[in-house]
Parts: C-alpha cells; sequence; structure tokens
C-alpha cells in the first residue's frame, strides 16, 4: 500500500506562484510513473503533468506548459509542482497519483491505483 499527501496549496493572486509537494509512504521515487492532475470547480479531473521518476519523459498539459514544472526528490521520496504565472483557471483541487496499471497515456487518470488526498489552489485576478 502507497500513501500520498499533498501539501502546498493556497490562495495566490494571478501571476503568483507556488509549490505543490506530494509525499511518498514509500521508496516508490525512481520506480514509477507519478502525474499530477486538477479538477476544477464543476468540471471534470484532468491530467497537469507527469514523469517516469526513475528517469525518461516528462509530460505536460498544453495549458500548463512553460508554467508549472514536476520535479523530484528520491531522497525525500517527494513529487514537486512548481506553478508559475498563476492564472484563475488554474483554480483547482490538486493531486498526485501513481502506480499506472495499464497501458495508455499519461493523462488517463483511470490508471492509476494511489492518490493523495488532494490540496487545494486558488487563483484570484
Amino acid at each position: 500500500q502507497v500513501q500520498l499527501v499533498e501539501s502546498g496549496g493556497g490562495s495566490v493572486q494571478a501571476g503568483g506562484s507556488l509549490r505543490l509537494s506530494c509525499a511518498a509512504s514509500a521508496n516508490i521515487l525512481g520506480k514509477y510513473l507519478m502525474a499530477w492532475f486538477r479538477q476544477p470547480p464543476g468540471k471534470e479531473r484532468e491530467g497537469v503533468a507527469a514523469t517516469y521518476t526513475g528517469g525518461g519523459s516528462t509530460y505536460y498539459a498544453d495549458s500548463v506548459k512553460g508554467r508549472f514544472t514536476i520535479s523530484q526528490d528520491n531522497a525525500k521520496n517527494t513529487l514537486y509542482l512548481q506553478m508559475n504565472s498563476l492564472k484563475p483557471e488554474d483554480t483547482a483541487m490538486y493531486y498526485c497519483a501513481t502506480y499506472a496499471q495499464r497501458l495508455g497515456s499519461w493523462a488517463e487518470g483511470g490508471r492509476y491505483k494511489y492518490w493523495g488526498q488532494g490540496t487545494q489552489v486558488t487563483v484570484s485576478s
């Protein structure tokens, strides 16, 4: 069983920055695909970014490319999402996820077995 705990959310003005953290209970950094998702109010969940933590490709949604950066600290078993130039449309609950159980797109939430509880990001104009 893997537990994921997100933190770092909050309320910022447009143009501001936040860094989200996702702490894992087990040594999964360096092994599995890990991803950030978000769910805006009244909308469906969407993939934000993902990375193969053992080395390899990194993926971003078009809406966040150039503004968000996914990174990791294997020693701390922690995944990060640095969010810069935030916009009101970035307002959402942000979740991290890991352990993709089948082939498919990195942005397909149904692939992931383990999810965190989420952290709220609110961007005001």
